[in-house]
């Protein structure tokens, strides 16, 4: 199965940045490093950081972006996003990090909320801040994946926790793809 952003999307992600003028992003689950990759592409003062859980994925990533040569703008950090987050949040802190104006949460779907709470807490004012794979087929209303996915759950915690969120404006839309049927939230930090 194929996880990667699929390459509407990733366009998309990249013109949400130009729209912006983003000049530091983050990205939570980096995979082969393509989404950076296509994000810095097509702006290119962009400066973005990427987490990724897992060293062979980040490697990789880390070897697809320096054959596009983007290393000196995309930085990939290894290690679970729960434990990274807070230490990028205390390079932010010491002013060793920009805050950021675009979030990109790909990873893991039951800390979808945690990694949501410290992006908007790493963000500028009028920072976008997407989570994929938030609609799932449909899956969060049905009482059977509610109970048994901990994807469902996990995605249902974050969207129903962001709705209740004055820090943010939120929607989530929905995706037709050569994938699948899914959908991500987008909110706006205020």
């Amino acid at each position: 199965m194929d996880i990667s952003a699929f390459p509407t999307q990733a366009k998309f992600m990249a013109l949400q940045c130009r729209l912006g003028n983003v000049q530091n992003a983050l990205e939570v689950g980096t995979l082969g490093g393509y989404t950076a990759i296509y994000i810095a592409s097509l702006n290119p003062e962009i400066k973005i950081v990427s987490i990724e859980i897992d060293p062979i994925s980040a490697e990789i990533a880390r070897e697809n972006i320096a054959a596009a040569g983007y290393t000196n703008r995309i930085e990939v950090l290894v290690g679970a996003a729960i434990e990274v987050l807070p230490q990028l949040q205390a390079r932010i802190d010491r002013g060793e990090q920009e805050r950021f104006g675009f979030t990109f949460i790909d990873a893991n779907k039951d800390g979808g909320w945690d990694y949501f709470d410290y992006a908007v807490k790493m963000s500028v004012s009028k920072a976008s801040i997407i989570v994929d794979n938030v609609v799932r087929a449909g899956a969060l209303v049905r009482e059977d994946f509610i109970k048994n996915d901990i994807d469902v759950q996990g995605s249902r915690r974050t969207v129903e926790n962001v709705g209740k969120d004055d820090r943010v404006d939120a929607v989530v839309l929905q995706t037709l793809s050569e994938k699948s049927y899914d959908g991500f939230l987008m909110a706006v930090v205020k």
